[in-house]
């Protein structure tokens, strides 16, 4: 595998991105303590800040705080990215249940509908308005972070919950924030509906009807069906549909296919479709990272259906590779994931965006939610890793003198932009990517719960 380090280039992400031949955006997931707070002002370094507050006084004012003076993290932001998406705070739950507002420490969880505390997103979204920023909004119907008082209410009342929410959330942002992810992980691993508090309480139909009052609230806002495990789109001599061994969750991918071929044909005012990204490069079964022709495949099917497609959350895991597995190369299959899969899905018509889920190791949600890993672009002190250059070269392909789904290993890897295997047998990733256990065990199947709603990224199997 050649290396994909270009020392010699100090070209940001973002001004690549400004001379791609179409409009690419490049974004990053944003936390407000780490935005707002230098990492030395909080005692515990601030390690993960998914779920944190600041308090209002040391929010500092964009239009007059200079560039030199703000978090290392924000500089990087404004330096790399011409996108956020707010991570965490933006979800209903956070704004009316678990992070009420105004903002403090000392505020207890209200079960009040109706009270919202926008404070921490208007921080963030003022501040990326400052600085010239998109901005994306995530997310607006979610069950995994949607208020528990939901399950006590009647159909009637969470119909006029969900409504209200809707309205409420896009019409405070109206204007601001122009894009959005409005119904997010609504499929089960087998690619049916998840039969969470939305769909027992206003039946199958529900993402027709969100998007449908998403549209209603701001009419010029660009709408997003948003899920994870659904990036790739079979095995190369196997087509798209239908299960096969080498694409152990095609279920789900070709769930995702077809519910959004479903509200496309039934004329639901939805414009684009996200694919979440998060890889475990030691990743088995559901986990098990797919191939650039798999991703390439997919985009290009949906985007066949008139839709834009993104990439919404991406990070890769490393730390689930084999102990024997030296630093060199865990380095190596994380760069070659990145590079590859973004050289992929770029090389589509229908690909417009690349949002990173946090993009410095020292503020991930991996180390919250699964174990401590370096999933990202930047290291703990903000140093550019390996992998931030694949992120690099793949943009570059789209740029002039570039060449479109160009791959990291040379003119050798160039095949593996459309299929999976080359003319001497050779896997894409194989290096590095894990043999499938022979078989799956009956407590293993009998252990996905999410047709009930657990996340997948929850699965026992997780690695």
């Amino acid at each position: 595998m050649q290396s994909s380090t270009m020392a010699s280039s100090d070209e940001t992400l973002s001004s690549i991105a400004s001379r791609c031949c179409k409009r690419v955006y490049i974004g990053t997931a944003v936390l407000p303590k780490p935005l707002f707070l230098h990492d030395h002002q909080d005692d515990k370094g601030i390690p993960c800040a998914t779920i944190s507050t600041v308090e209002q006084h040391q929010i500092p004012d964009p239009a007059t705080t200079p560039t030199h003076e703000l978090p290392q993290y924000t500089q990087t932001i404004l330096s790399e990215f011409n996108s956020i998406v707010i991570e965490h705070h933006l979800k209903w739950s956070p704004l009316v249940h678990t992070l009420p507002g105004p903002i403090s420490q000392s505020s207890p969880p209200t079960m009040h509908l109706g009270k919202y505390d926008f404070s921490h997103v208007d921080a963030m979204v003022d501040f990326a308005i400052q600085h010239n920023l998109h901005i994306k909004g995530h997310v607006l119907v979610w069950h995994v972070t949607s208020p528990p008082f939901l399950e006590e209410m009647s159909p009637t009342q969470v119909r006029e919950a969900v409504k209200r929410h809707i309205f409420t959330t896009m019409s405070y942002f109206k204007g601001r924030i122009k894009m959005w992810d409005v119904v997010n992980e609504s499929l089960a691993s087998d690619g049916t509906l998840v039969e969470n508090v939305f769909y027992r309480k206003m039946g199958p139909d529900y993402i027709d009807q969100c998007f449908r009052w998403a549209h209603e609230a701001d009419p010029d806002a660009f709408l997003i069906y948003n899920d994870n495990k659904v990036e790739r789109c079979g095995a190369a001599t196997d087509g798209c549909d239908g299960h096969n061994n080498k694409a152990p969750i095609q279920a789900k991918a070709d769930g995702f296919y077809y519910l959004l071929k479903d509200l496309v044909g039934k004329g639901v005012p939805i414009h684009g479709a996200g694919m979440q990204a998060h890889f475990s490069a030691g990743g088995t079964m559901h986990q098990r990272p797919p191939t650039p022709a798999m991703i390439k495949r997919q985009i290009r099917r949906i985007g066949e259906l008139g839709l834009k497609v993104n990439i919404s959350e991406m990070d890769v895991r490393i730390s689930k590779l084999p102990a024997s597995a030296c630093d060199e190369l865990k380095s190596a299959a994380q760069t070659q994931i990145y590079q590859d899969i973004l050289s992929a899905a770029l090389s589509e018509p229908a690909f417009d965006g690349i949002w990173l889920w946090g993009f410095a190791d020292r503020h991930t949600w991996v180390k919250n939610f699964y174990y401590d890993d370096a999933p990202l672009i930047f290291d703990e002190k903000y140093q550019k890793k390996e992998s931030y250059f694949g992120v690099h070269n793949a943009l570059k392909t789209l740029c002039p003198g570039g060449r479109v789904g160009e791959m990291s290993g040379g003119e050798s890897a160039q095949c593996f932009l459309e299929q999976d295997v080359d003319e001497n047998g050779n896997n894409w990733g194989e290096m590095w990517m894990q043999p499938e256990p022979d078989e799956v065990g009956n407590e293993q199947k009998r252990d996905d719960t999410t047709k009930e709603g657990q996340p997948d990224w929850l699965l026992p199997d997780a690695n």
